[in-house]
């Protein structure tokens, strides 16, 4: 009884430690909000969702080819529309080294609009 109890316990913290999400746009920003909450960096769900929803339509392979960025052959790219350069100076360690990861896009987007515009939440068009 008591070695069940302690099998359960330890099956309990592997299971905290070991958190898996949904691999949809729900599970993606739940899991972002997690490492963003580890690195400080702010933004709520709703925000994230809303920016997601107006940049990408949820596609985390989207690409802008039109806009100017794309003119000068650096086209926004993934879930938040996100340049490549961008992506590299905002990336978090510990998230895929990948600009259309939708993890890895939405916490180095976010942590851009936090260093720019003090959080995500501050943003209601293209930043």
């Amino acid at each position: 009884d008591k070695a069940d109890k302690k099998a359960d316990k330890a099956g309990e913290k592997k299971a905290e430690k070991g958190k898996s999400y949904p691999d949809n746009l729900d599970g993606w920003i739940r899991e972002a909000k997690a490492i963003m909450d580890k690195h400080d960096i702010p933004g709520s769900y709703d925000s994230i969702k809303r920016n997601i929803i107006r940049e990408s339509a949820g596609d985390p392979n989207a690409v802008n080819d039109w806009d100017v960025n794309a003119q000068k052959g650096t086209p926004s790219r993934g879930l938040l529309q996100v340049i490549q350069p961008t992506f590299d100076q905002y990336h978090v360690k510990g998230t895929p080294d990948k600009l259309t990861d939708p993890v890895a896009n939405i916490v180095a987007a976010c942590n851009y609009a936090a260093d720019r515009y003090g959080t995500m939440d501050n943003v209601d068009s293209a930043y």
